[in-house]
């Protein structure tokens, strides 16, 4: 199952196709874009960060926590599931450890970043860099870690807001040339920048992956003129977090004012029922049932 997750999206970005993937942090979220029809999804570490530990994105969830949610999500949906592995969580022996283990959790793609560790959200202030040597050196265990070979190796830089737009080009070309499958380029600052990028990489030939990340550094654009820019992966890191956040905040406050949910059910509020469709009870019902036969039949 997962090496079909794996050989849609490497067979999505051949055709040219651009893929779409909303940032998910659990279970529910995964569950919630899979409904609306989408073929990938991003496991957010901002967002896993916010939901698992109530954190902001600053490199303090652990290799561990990530693996588990990412697992979890995995397992969830039938979506393709593009990880985000921060720095490779140490060394390049490590980050031949986190490939191994990603990939064997079921991923269809994941990247790897060149902050210094511990890493910050890419659109926050004070962030470093590795140096593209080090860079490289990841991306080669990252290659070697890999059993599958349509697991897609995805190469983040965030030297453009401490080296500069060129700078960051250069190590797109390099990290290409370590053995990186996609290039993805954190915080440009216009759409122009956006667009020159995918013109001064295209003779590299493999896709460019753009983040709309909300509230942040770079101008957001719907999917479909990213695509038309010729980017092939978009994504939307927090999205669904931050529209449940203040959904979340909303309700609390009529609850606390009101001591009661009336004025939000059922026209902004989903059902029970509906969750519970969400969730999938009518097959565990459908198992539940099966068994039950089987031992009033006599089955053992």
């Amino acid at each position: 199952m997962s090496q079909n997750k794996r050989q849609r999206l490497r067979q999505q970005l051949r055709a040219g196709e651009c893929i779409i993937a909303p940032g998910v942090y659990d279970c529910l979220s995964a569950r919630i874009a899979e409904q609306a029809g989408f073929d990938a999804v991003m496991v957010s570490g901002a967002g896993v960060a916010a939901s698992a530990l109530g954190v902001p994105d600053l490199g303090l969830l652990t290799f561990s926590e990530s693996l588990a949610v990412t697992r979890a999500i995995v397992n969830t949906t039938s979506a393709g599931v593009i990880a985000d592995c921060d720095t490779g969580y140490g060394s390049p022996l490590n980050v031949h450890r986190t490939v191994r283990e990603f990939e064997q959790a079921g991923v269809a793609a994941l990247f790897i970043e060149d902050q210094v560790s511990p890493k910050k959200c890419g659109h926050f202030v004070g962030k470093d860099v590795i140096s593209p040597l080090e860079m490289g050196q990841k991306i080669r265990a990252a290659v070697d870690a890999r059993r599958d070979q349509d697991l897609l190796l995805i190469a983040r830089t965030d030297a453009r807001a401490i080296e500069g737009p060129e700078a960051a080009l250069r190590r797109a070309r390099s990290y290409v040339a370590a053995g990186a499958d996609a290039i993805f380029i954190e915080a440009p600052l216009t759409r122009q920048e956006l667009a020159d990028n995918v013109v001064a990489l295209a003779d590299l030939g493999v896709p460019l992956m753009a983040n709309m990340a909300e509230g942040g550094k770079t101008p957001l654009l719907p999917g479909n003129e990213l695509a038309a820019l010729g980017y092939g992966i978009v994504t939307f890191p927090g999205a669904l977090q931050k529209t449940a956040l203040w959904a979340m905040e909303q309700l609390a406050a009529s609850m606390r004012s009101t001591s009661g949910v009336a004025e939000f059910f059922p026209d902004r509020m989903m059902s029970l029922d509906q969750r519970s469709t969400l969730l999938g009870l009518r097959t565990f019902q459908e198992l539940d049932d099966r068994y039950a036969n089987s031992a009033q039949s006599g089955i053992e």
